[in-house]
């Protein structure tokens, strides 16, 4: 069936954009919900499945399942809904989708297949993303049964996301074996003992799942491969994995318990809960013994089987005559041998008609489950059947695979051709512009590889005609992510991110990049970020300069809340700065308050007037303020003069010059006649 695909849901909220995932029912698309703002995931019903429906059930159920949780490591649920959309030949169908959380990142199948085993911390680390899901779905009651690597995704911030609930079922509802309508659910390489076995489910075969997982990360490898579905199967219910430890050398024996337990075929003999299973790994991980160091995988496996033949004894073998004491019989159910009273016990008579006929009802049942198998797989045949003889009736003669290019895309375009005329098909070569892979390289094809075609069709391959120069985006000031998608949109790659201080972008922004801005770079460069750490750093030498260049300075690194004190100073010159808080060379927050002290110079003192002291007061005076002394004329006279005159102001420390003269002579003796003398008609002539 041929649908025009809508580009726009809900009446154009949801506009979709390019196709980012197809599973087995559903295609996943990135889309804009332009009432939010956000970018989201849509998942849309396959159009041939769009009529039937047992996957229309299963897609509602999805829905239902996953909308009543909220756990960060289950994806999202926004929104759901049905579109109305109109066949080729006119038909109106409608197809149900789901609006889910965008999660930009990889699948762990993918990063296995890139990268193979784990460390050990890695796997851990996943593994305990995986059973908080499980732990808060089963405590919600919801069992996922199809836990897997292509159902986990890890994003690009290494959060881990369990995904894709389409085959979920209420605890109530898994209790129920499997029906020819439900068919056998999961996938073979991750499906546990009772699954494959089409019985009843409950939380621990998701456990058994995770193990597989587990198992997987640890050694690059599923626990169990083969040719078929049901090889693989078969070995879940009969076979024990190989140790991991064997696979890889080096790897802690431990890792084998806990693998085993968790894929114990006796469900009994697993990990009862998700965070049993947790406590077990954090426990080994941080040095400790782990609950599953005592499990014998071996043992296990011989009592499961034990287990089960006693179930086939139980429903073929006549019980014992009656006697005395309770005869035992195996209970099914309880999976226990249970006491039967006879009927001298006075509880309840057992007669061998109704022993007989529990026998057959158990046969009756096994017959059923593999009848439903059979149905199943005969169903699918026949739908297949029907397919091709509604489509022209073909003859599978006239059908082709088509070869997968991107698997060998630096095969030369001729190459493709010559393959391709080889089977019977024609080359539709066309150019890839937008792709940073070498020129040549196979990018793309339509139809994909193994997808089976008519003989004379023709195949469109998309060839690379190499990396494009273009201008690398200004990013500054824009936040990490937001850098990494514009950057990524440009067709650039972003690698090391680092922290530098800058005066003017705000912490968590982006500073500059390298190769810079609006240079011209190949797509697919690897660009460094330089972010931003919101600090900044007070301009050396600051000291001694003059206060208008501080101040400068200090805007210029980002720092405009200026307080400015003065003081004097005896080594810095007025109008100088002679410290500064915080101190120069420091790295500080942008925005933090300076202070900066300006001298005023030295500081000054009034000169006391010492004129016509005698010169020894004069300098003690002096010198008590501070001052030096210098003298011109006799010490032991008296202050003539001084520089700087009395009363003016001084710098401290600095010299004051005094001039002295000789003090007059005195003579207070009397003469021989008793009258006083004049002392300068009586003094010497020199």
């Amino acid at each position: 069936m041929n649908i025009n695909m809508p580009t726009s849901l809900a009446g154009g909220r949801y506009q979709l954009g390019q196709l980012v995932g197809r599973g087995g029912m559903a295609e996943v698309h990135v889309a804009t919900d332009t009432r939010l703002g956000r970018t989201v995931a849509v998942k849309i019903m396959r159009a041939d499945f769009a009529t039937d429906s047992i996957f229309l059930e299963r897609f509602r159920r999805e829905a239902h399942s996953v909308a009543q949780m909220n756990n960060p490591n289950i994806v999202n649920i926004y929104d759901s809904g049905e579109e109305t959309v109109t066949t080729e030949t006119g038909e109106i169908e409608h197809l149900p989708y789901l609006v889910m959380e965008y999660v930009k990142g990889q699948t762990l199948r993918d990063i296995l297949k890139v990268n193979g085993a784990l460390s050990q911390r890695d796997a851990e680390q996943v593994m305990m993303g995986v059973l908080n899901a499980l732990e808060y779905s089963h405590r919600m009651g919801i069992i996922h049964r199809d836990i897997k690597p292509g159902n986990i995704m890890i994003s690009e911030q290494g959060v881990v996301k369990v995904m894709d609930f389409g085959i979920a079922r209420a605890i109530d509802d898994s209790a129920a074996t499997m029906t020819q309508s439900q068919g056998v659910v999961g996938t073979a390489q991750y499906l546990s003992p009772e699954q494959a076995r089409g019985e009843s489910v409950d939380m621990r075969s998701d456990l058994y799942s995770a193990g597989c997982v587990l198992y997987e990360m640890l050694t690059g490898r599923p626990p169990f491969t083969g040719d078929s579905a049901v090889a693989i199967a078969y070995q879940h219910v009969s076979e024990v994995a190989t140790p991991p430890s064997t696979i890889v050398p080096g790897l802690p024996k431990m890792w084998d318990s806990i693998c085993a337990k968790a894929m114990a075929k006796d469900r009994q003999n697993r990990y009862a809960t998700a965070s049993e299973f947790k406590n077990d790994l954090l426990t080994f991980m941080n040095g400790g013994v782990p609950m599953a160091a005592a499990f014998n995988p071996l043992t296990d496996l011989t009592n499961m089987k034990a287990r089960k033949q006693a179930e086939m004894d139980a429903a073929t073998v006549p019980m014992a005559p009656a006697t005395d004491a309770p005869t035992q019989a195996f209970n099914p159910v309880t999976g226990q041998f249970e006491a039967v009273p006879n009927p001298n016990g006075g509880v309840e008579t057992k007669t061998r008609a109704e022993q007989r006929a529990k026998a057959v009802q158990e046969r009756k049942k096994k017959q059923i489950i593999i009848a439903s198998v059979v149905g199943s797989i005969v169903v699918l045949l026949a739908v297949i059947g029907i397919f091709f003889a509604l489509n022209g009736h073909k003859n599978t003669a006239d059908l082709v695979s088509v070869p997968d290019f991107t698997d060998t895309s630096n095969i030369s375009q001729a190459r493709v051709e010559e393959q391709l005329k080889a089977l019977g098909l024609k080359l539709d070569a066309r150019d890839d512009a937008t792709s940073s892979q070498p020129k040549g390289t196979i990018t793309k094809q339509n139809p994909q590889g193994g997808r089976k075609v008519a003989k004379g069709s023709t195949v469109s391959v998309w060839f690379s005609t190499g990396p494009q120069a273009v201008p690398v985006p200004d990013v500054s000031g824009k936040t990490q992510e937001e850098a990494k998608s514009i950057l990524e949109a440009a067709g650039f790659k972003v690698g090391n991110v680092k922290t530098v201080d800058n005066a003017t972008i705000a912490k968590d922004q982006v500073v500059n990049t390298d190769p810079a801005a609006n240079s011209k770079q190949t797509k697919g460069t690897i660009i460094t970020l330089y972010i931003s750490s919101g600090m900044t750093k007070i301009p050396d030498g600051l000291v001694g300069q003059a206060k208008d260049s501080v101040i400068a300075q200090l805007k210029q690194a980002g720092l405009t809340q200026i307080t400015i004190e003065s003081e004097y100073s005896d080594s810095v010159q007025s109008g100088a700065v002679t410290r500064i808080d915080p101190g120069s060379g420091s790295t500080v927050e942008m925005g933090t308050a300076v202070t900066i002290w300006v001298s005023t110079g030295k500081q000054q003192t009034s000169v006391p007037n010492v004129a016509g002291m005698n010169y020894a007061d004069a300098k003690a005076l002096l010198e008590g303020y501070g001052f030096q002394v210098n003298v011109s004329g006799p010490q032991d006279g008296t202050v003539a003069s001084m520089s700087p005159n009395g009363g003016s102001k001084a710098d401290n420390g600095s010299t004051i010059t005094l001039t002295t003269k000789a003090q007059p002579a005195t003579d207070t003796g009397d003469n021989s006649n008793g009258n006083t003398t004049d002392n300068n008609q009586q003094q010497p002539q020199h």
